[in-house]
């Protein structure tokens, strides 16, 4: 996810369907999926064709597979049987119990009670429910009906244990969650149950702040006195709009809220401090920390919540300056007026300072207004003090704070303070995504090289408007701007030496006069020479290198590509015929320098080029004689390595005999070579 970049894609094939979520399989480093209900899949990141990995044809449909860190993968079934994958493995058509009938499976889960995983699912029938909670290792199965809610019926379920109790929260359509506890039971094989016995529920929490009701889709727990609701907030006479909140269950109280604009699939998955949801069209991950509850922090949140109306409850994150995964937003709230603003800032900077230090979203917001020496000091200084786990929120947080002062202000553009940071500090490009926008606003080509050198993650189309950038700058202009030319200074030979091509023989077996035979064509003299003088200036080969250095998925840039002007297509094509070839000259195929591209990069850059350009290219005239000797370059180097093939058998007996001669004699012998 922090390089937003696929590492690895597998399909069924045509006509089949996966039919329940893929699991990872912790102990074997596997992922396990099931398509057509009934066939079973596993394999691992180095399989390429899914087709070709283990297949099991099972007995009866799976519902889910719940994979546990400790406990192994659970298979649960549509007939309620559950099965760990072990024992289902030893023989996939054994016979799967049904255990549930008429009844529908709406919600499923797995914990971990020591080391035995449980398994919790509800069922659904004649709008009765009933919860199951099964430990498959032990053969365990007990049955409960849930007790009725009036003209209310659940949406959602979630679940976890304490001192061997589940508790199941259950969100209704009535906009509250209620709580569940199942204590978890001894088999007594003499026990016979005639009738379920019914749960009764409790009310944990309604949904809804100073009348605004919040009506919810998906709920996790985060930890004992909080959970995370996903859900829309409907206010009288406005489009409903989406939001991902967290609430105090011990108190009643909305501590924090962040608003989803582009609206979800209505699932929510918690990892590891971390939500995991559809926003729009991406996934989006947000970190979280959720702090000790304590009644003075919730009075202080219900206080503040009773104040603000819905547009300011919409913008409640903005006021939740611990969150530093937030950007800092230049946007207030839209009911609250300035007064009350600054009274409530002031309130909360006053408590801050007497508790010892201001936090870092607190901080910004002093800062927002102060001059440039004050703001650019603070920060470093900050920088300076921040802890070690939140020091790349802390430095996320710093660049949008200058990315943001320079969109207020056109005329205010710190070039050196940025690029400090980005040279001594390990940013990615997702921790502050406007600065290479800005940088590109601003022209800055020294920043945006030291961002393509240094951040794993930048968007394609990123990538693609510094590669434009790059081309449409004239030469001339480029000398005058800093810019690190370690990976180019070695091997750029901008003024052209025509003796010095005359009588050069490549050493991977490449010369003009070998291409010149080899081919029917006669070549001019001037083409010839095309490839031996570097076309573009030495900035704009370094910043050119630094392109060839970005990561980039092959799908999402070639869309891209397709739109890079003609002529700057030739040139950037040029300049990667140059390389080739110097990459050629040597017999490890390596340039020398700093970051220099490698033999790869090179390749991969001009197939992708070419595949985005080709039709272009064959009609363009200019390109003809390029396109041309391109070809025949790569034509005489097939050809020389299809030779070395050829007495790669009589090298290595060649190889053999010299570990086999003695060290102390000397002797001269002759080998033919047939």
């Amino acid at each position: 996810i922090s390089d937003q970049k696929p590492l690895g894609c597998w399909s069924v094939k045509h006509g089949q369907l996966l039919t329940c979520p893929v699991v990872c399989n912790f102990e074997t480093h596997e992922y396990i999926a099931v398509h057509d209900d009934k066939v079973l899949r596993i394999w691992k990141d180095e399989d390429i064709n899914l087709d070709k990995a283990f297949k099991a044809t099972l007995s009866a449909e799976v519902y889910r597979i719940h994979s546990l860190p400790q406990g192994g993968p659970v298979v649960l079934f549509r007939g309620g049987g559950v099965r760990t994958l072990d024992v289902l493995l030893e023989a996939p058509q054994q016979e799967i119990e049904n255990l549930i009938s008429d009844e529908v499976i709406r919600w499923s889960g797995a914990v971990l009670d020591g080391q035995q995983p449980v398994l919790i699912f509800t069922t659904e029938k004649d709008g009765d429910f009933f919860v199951y909670v099964q430990k498959p290792k032990l053969s365990s199965l007990h049955k409960y009906k849930l007790e009725q809610q009036e003209s209310a019926k659940p949406l959602c379920f979630t679940a976890h244990i304490t001192n061997q109790t589940v508790t199941l929260l259950c969100l209704y359509s009535n906009d509250s969650v209620y709580q569940v506890l199942i204590p978890l039971q001894q088999d007594n094989e003499e026990e016979e149950e005639e009738e379920e016995e019914i749960l009764s529920k409790s009310l944990l929490l309604n949904l809804s702040v100073s009348g605004v009701v919040l009506k919810g889709t998906s709920l996790v727990v985060l930890d004992k006195d909080h959970i995370a609701v996903l859900g829309s907030l409907a206010a009288p006479g406005k489009k409903p709009t989406e939001f991902l909140t967290i609430w105090n269950t011990k108190f009643q109280t909305l501590q924090t809220s962040k608003e989803l604009p582009l609206g979800t699939s209505g699932q929510l998955w918690c990892y590891e401090e971390k939500f995991f949801l559809i926003h729009g069209k991406l996934l989006t991950v947000i970190m979280y920390k959720c702090e000790t509850s304590s009644l003075a922090a919730a009075v202080g949140k219900l206080k503040d919540s009773q104040t603000l109306d819905v547009s300011s409850f919409v913008n409640w994150n903005t006021l939740e300056d611990e969150e530093l995964v937030v950007s800092f937003q230049s946007q207030e709230p839209v009911a609250l007026k300035a007064e009350s603003r600054m009274n409530l800032r002031s309130r909360r900077s006053t408590v801050a300072e007497q508790s010892g230090t201001l936090s870092v979203g607190q901080l910004l917001i002093k800062l927002k207004d102060a001059s440039t020496y004050v703001l650019e000091t603070e920060l470093k200084q900050l920088m300076a003090k921040a802890p070690t786990p939140d020091l790349q929120a802390t430095i996320g947080c710093v660049v949008t704070a200058l990315t943001d002062r320079c969109k207020r202000n056109p005329k205010y553009y710190p070039q050196n303070f940025l690029q400090e940071i980005v040279e001594t500090r390990n940013l990615s490009y997702s921790l502050c995504p406007d600065l290479m926008a800005v940088a590109l606003e601003k022209k800055d080509m020294h920043l945006l090289q030291i961002c393509l050198e240094r951040f794993p993650d930048i968007p394609e189309e990123i990538t693609y408007a510094c590669l434009k950038a790059f081309l449409s700058m004239s030469d001339d202009h480029l000398q005058s701007i800093d810019v690190n030319l370690d990976s180019a200074i070695c091997y750029v030979d901008v003024e052209f030496n025509d003796m010095e091509v005359k009588t050069e023989i490549l050493e991977n077996g490449f010369s003009a006069e070998m291409d010149q035979d080899m081919c029917d064509t006669k070549i001019p003299k001037e083409s010839q020479s095309n490839g031996e003088s570097c076309p573009v200036g030495l900035q704009k080969a370094a910043l050119l290198n630094a392109v060839l250095h970005s990561a980039y998925t092959e799908t999402f840039l070639l869309p891209h590509l397709k739109n890079l002007p003609a002529q700057q297509a030739i040139l950037f094509l040029r300049y990667l015929y140059y390389l080739y070839v110097k990459c050629s000259e040597k017999v490890n195929t390596t340039l020398p320098g700093i970051r220099s591209p490698t033999i790869n990069q090179i390749m991969d850059w001009m197939c992708l080029l070419l595949d985005a350009q080709f039709t272009v290219m064959v009609m363009l005239p200019e390109a003809k004689d390029l396109l041309s000797n391109l070809h025949k370059f790569v034509r005489a180097q097939v050809r020389f390595y299809s030779e070395l093939n050829k007495i790669e058998g009589s090298l290595r007996e060649l190889q053999r005999l010299n570990h086999l001669r003695e060290s102390q004699t000397y002797s001269i012998e002759v080998l033919e070579i047939i």
